[in-house]
């Protein structure tokens, strides 16, 4: 049963109405008193709750019966029901442990969705709600038990229309999460749009997430269609989402909230139906905390946040990815795939990789083209210079202490020592963009004159 609270009587009976329609049983309350002597008496699947009771609209009465609720009711998931003006307070009753929350006046197909999410994540998996076959990896590789866990949350969330927020480091993965997470849900058949947000300039922001009309600024010669339009009935993932300034956050947030949108030069309201993955390399707390990131973005992107251990976390799926990337260059190319050397593969699972998966990648892909069939030894590998041993590493007389923070410093600083300070070729070795290491270099003070 759902447990509907709000004052006004027209709000209890129209979502009462959606609901039952659904086939969801409901119980209503139209004040705080009344929902928590219903608590204290019934389990209730979800409750949607108001914000405000009184003439008041600071929002404390629904901040107090929300944390009443998770007292009573801990396990039960909260939708917390505000104004559009008002997105901060369901921000602060998202710290306080609602599960979402949504605006006034609401979409009844977005509002079924969010419910059906929550019902859905906040219910206990068993192993029979799992059919093994049934889950395509997409390409991802690994037996590491925190690789392992991550495929199984990708497993169960995938289903839903949940939000989700892809963290992890250059190179570890987030575009395969994000296509795995499409492939198994019921939008698989529809569009996966892939946006680089970093790559996106401000100016160009509107047009390119909306669309435009024909004529809406100069050289707009015919009109075009945004990528949340493409991404109808399907779903979008929104990379380096933490590189977006605060003008475009803002327009990014009523299109995640509301699901609608204007193109460029129009006045008319378009509607999309999407899921949205997120991912970044950003720490997106501590931007919330430096006010470079707006909090309530954050609310609503990470419903479920998955985070993707860097490969230097997870060495024992090295000779595995290896392996998979040796048949994969040598079908790609058109070659007989080598076998590899147990020193070369010692070696590989030794290195530091700041690139990390696409870095490793990257190398035996050339590797193999070198070596055009025969037998893969380290020197194969050392000959492509793009980093030391970790073994090897001279970082200050020696590696003992040394961390791993330590050890990337020292493998780009011997890129960049071996590259002559070439960015762009020190990149390309290492695997990662040029945006990230100018990051990396700045983070490490690692001198590049």
């Amino acid at each position: 049963m759902i447990l509907i609270v709000d004052d006004d009587k027209a709000i209890r009976q129209s979502l009462a109405l959606v609901l039952k329609r659904k086939g969801y049983e409901t119980a209503l309350a139209g004040n705080p008193d009344e929902a928590l002597g219903m608590l204290r008496k019934h389990k209730f699947r979800l409750v949607i709750m108001d914000m405000n009771y009184s003439l008041s609209t600071t929002g404390e009465e629904g901040i107090h019966l929300l944390r009443q609720t998770k007292i009573f009711q801990p396990d039960t998931p909260v939708i917390l029901i505000t104004a559009w003006g008002s997105i901060e307070l369901a921000v602060e009753g998202m710290r306080f442990g609602a599960f979402d929350f949504i605006t006034k006046p609401w979409n009844n197909h977005l509002l079924l969705q969010r419910i059906e999410t929550a019902l859905s994540l906040s219910s206990p998996a068993t192993d029979s709600d799992r059919n093994p076959a049934d889950f395509d990896r997409c390409g991802l590789i690994g037996e590491n038990p925190r690789v392992k866990e991550l495929l199984k949350t990708v497993e169960r969330i995938a289903p839903t229309d949940a939000p989700v927020l892809v963290l992890g480091e250059n190179g570890t993965g987030k575009e395969l999460i994000a296509n795995a997470i499409h492939k198994n849900s019921r939008r698989k058949n529809a569009p996966f749009v892939m946006v680089n947000l970093g790559g996106i300039s401000t100016s160009l922001f509107e047009s390119e997430m909306f669309g435009h009309s024909k004529g809406a600024y100069t050289g707009a010669v015919s009109e075009r269609k945004g990528r949340f339009e493409l991404a109808d009935k399907g779903t979008i993932f929104l990379d380096e989402i933490g590189d977006l300034t605060q003008d475009c956050q803002v327009k990014l947030l009523r299109v995640l909230q509301q699901h609608t949108f204007e193109r460029l030069g129009e006045s008319r309201t378009r509607k999309t139906d999407i899921r949205a993955i997120c991912a970044t390399n950003a720490d997106l707390p501590a931007m919330v905390r430096e006010h470079t990131f707006r909090e309530d973005l954050f609310y609503r992107i990470n419903l479920i946040t998955l985070r993707i251990p860097p490969l230097r976390e997870r060495r024992d799926d090295i000779p595995l990815l290896t392996r998979s990337f040796m048949e994969s260059a040598s079908r790609s190319h058109g070659i007989r795939c080598p076998e590899i050397s147990h020193e070369a593969l010692g070696y590989l699972s030794r290195l530091p990789y700041p690139g990390n998966v696409r870095q490793l990648r990257n190398m035996v892909e050339r590797a193999v083209l070198m070596c055009a069939g025969g037998i893969l030894e380290k020197c194969d590998f050392e000959a492509d210079g793009n980093i030391q041993d970790v073994s090897a590493t001279d970082l200050k007389g020696s590696l003992e202490g040394a961390t791993l923070e330590d050890l990337e410093a020292a493998a780009i600083a011997e890129a960049v020592r071996k590259y002559d300070g070439n960015l762009s070729r020190v990149a390309a070795a290492l695997g990662i963009t040029r945006q990230s290491l100018y990051r990396k270099i700045e983070k490490h003070g690692i001198d590049i004159s």
